[in-house]
């Protein structure tokens, strides 16, 4: 009986072992011109077989280079692509450089502390004095995000100031608001002004409505009987 730890490695699983077999003997034969047309064949069934390739770019070159793969780059054939040998289809992606600093403070994050280094990095004083401010309130806001609860500002200063080891102090008599609380103060007006519009709007219709019906009663008023 032929069991699977007997037989060759299935290079590319997807295409299964019959295609594999199918490619082994493209390899074997001998003449040039019937092996071209094995091969263009073959690459014909990989597509059908494979049916979500065509949605990717250039997906007959990627069937190409998928049958190279599965003949151990023994098929000498015409391709109408360039060719790729073993080492540059074996090639590993460069490693990504990962961040290996740590945060002081996770609940505000990463964001914050670079936001601190480039206040710190600004020479104009107003413009780092308004840099900070803004920083306190997006930490107040980051701050309540995480802890569902109102923060004190004397713990946004400190943290600030821990944060940026001194170069950025928010005074005492300013106030630190969230963004959530200012967006709140700004749609105040707005929503009172539209609700004044609308009261005014149900008065008339009401006074409107009244005198319609009205008329209409003394329209459809029946007559008494003489």
């Amino acid at each position: 009986m032929d069991y699977n730890s007997s037989r060759n490695k299935l290079v590319l699983k997807e295409y299964g072992r019959h295609v594999q077999k199918i490619v082994e003997a493209c390899v074997q034969v001998k003449d040039r011109e019937k092996r071209n047309i094995f091969a263009k064949e073959l690459i014909e069934l990989m597509g059908q077989l494979n049916p979500h390739l065509r949605n990717v770019e250039d997906f007959r070159h990627k069937l190409w280079d998928h049958l190279f793969i599965m003949s151990d780059f023994k098929l000498d054939v015409d391709s109408p692509y360039p060719i790729k040998d073993r080492a540059e289809i074996e090639k590993r992606p460069k490693r990504l450089p990962y961040p290996q600093s740590r945060i002081k403070y996770k609940h505000y994050g990463k964001n914050v502390e670079t936001l601190v280094a480039k206040a710190i990095a600004t020479e104009d004083p107003d413009k780092q004095a308004g840099f900070t401010q803004c920083i306190g309130n997006f930490m107040k806001l980051v701050y309540q995000n995480w802890s569902k609860e109102n923060v004190n500002d004397e713990t946004i200063k400190n943290d600030l100031r821990l944060l940026s080891k001194g170069a950025l102090v928010i005074s005492d008599e300013q106030d630190i608001n969230s963004l959530s609380r200012a967006n709140r103060q700004k749609k105040g007006p707005d929503n009172n002004s539209n609700n004044g519009p609308r009261k005014n709007n149900n008065n008339k219709f009401r006074q409107g409505g009244g005198g319609n019906n009205n008329n209409r009663n003394k329209h459809f008023k029946k007559k008494r009987p003489q």
